[in-house]
């Protein structure tokens, strides 16, 4: 059974569907699995939680 893990940062409920559903159908039709094969799973980060170049996410996005 593949797992799909995605790491983003929020997302609405209907954004979260449309990639379980959209990401299961390219999957499944590349590999020929059926879709009951695959488990997608969705972890939402804030961006306090990233830093690049020393430089936490949700700073940058303040300066811009």
């Amino acid at each position: 059974m593949p797992i799909v893990k995605i790491e983003m940062g929020k997302a609405t409920r209907e954004l979260k569907k449309e990639l379980i559903e959209k990401l299961t159908d390219t999957l499944s039709q590349t590999t020929n699995m059926p879709k009951q094969s695959f488990t997608i799973i969705i972890n939402e980060e804030s961006a306090d939680n990233f830093g690049i170049g020393g430089v936490q996410l949700s700073e940058m996005k303040k300066s811009h």
